[in-house]
C-alpha cells in the first residue's frame, strides 16, 4: 500500500488553513459505527503511514474513555505522550479537532492558553487530536498523532482519517 509521501522528515512552516477548510474535515470525516476493530485499523493504518514516512510519532486512540490503542515509534518520547493527553483533553472538552480549537482562539486575536482559562498542563490546542465523530451519535473518541510539528500532526490525523473512511464508506465526499 502506498500513501501520500507529502509528509518527509523535513518540513516547511506553513499558514493555518482557514476556519472553514477545519470545520469542512471535521463535517466530512464521520464515521457509521466506531469499533475495537476499527480502532485497531485506523491505529495500524497511521503506524503504517507514520513508519513509511519515518515520522517519529506517537499514536493514541480513545473511545469513552478507553484507550484502544496506542503505538510509539521510533525518535518519540515520553513527551509526545503527554502531549497526546494535552491535546485529547482539549477534543474531550470542546467536540472538535485540537488544532481547530486553537484556530478559533487566533482567529479572535488571541490564544487558547490566553483565554481559554484552562491550565495548559493539562489541555494543548495544539494539531494533532481529531474527534471520532459517529453518524447520529456525535464525539465518542479521539485519534490524536504527537512528534511532528502540530500543523503536520493534524494533517496526518486528517490524510489516514480520509484513507480508512474511503475504504469503509465508500461515497462521494464534500
Amino acid at each position: 500500500m502506498t500513501h501520500n509521501t507529502g509528509l518527509t522528515p523535513k518540513f516547511q512552516p506553513e499558514l493555518t488553513p482557514p476556519l472553514e477548510e477545519l470545520e469542512a474535515q471535521e463535517r466530512r470525516l464521520v464515521f457509521r459505527q466506531f469499533t475495537y476493530e476499527d480502532a485497531w485499523a485506523l491505529g495500524s493504518l497511521l503506524v503504517e503511514m507514520a513508519r513509511e514516512r519515518q515520522a517519529p510519532v506517537a499514536v493514541d486512540i480513545h473511545r469513552g474513555g478507553q484507550q484502544l490503542f496506542h503505538a510509539a515509534l521510533p525518535g518519540s518520547t515520553p513527551d509526545n505522550d503527554a502531549w497526546i493527553d494535552r491535546k485529547r483533553r482539549v477534543v474531550e472538552r470542546y467536540g472538535a479537532a485540537s488544532y481547530l480549537v486553537g484556530a478559533r482562539f487566533r482567529a479572535k486575536g488571541s490564544t487558547f492558553e490566553e483565554s481559554s482559562r484552562l491550565d495548559p498542563d493539562e489541555y494543548a490546542a495544539h494539531g494533532g487530536s481529531f474527534p471520532i465523530t459517529v453518524e447520529g451519535v456525535g464525539v465518542v473518541g479521539t485519534v490524536t498523532v504527537s512528534g511532528l510539528p502540530q500543523l503536520h500532526d493534524h494533517r496526518f490525523v486528517v490524510e489516514a482519517l480520509e484513507e480508512f473512511l474511503d475504504k469503509t464508506l465508500p461515497r462521494n465526499r464534500d
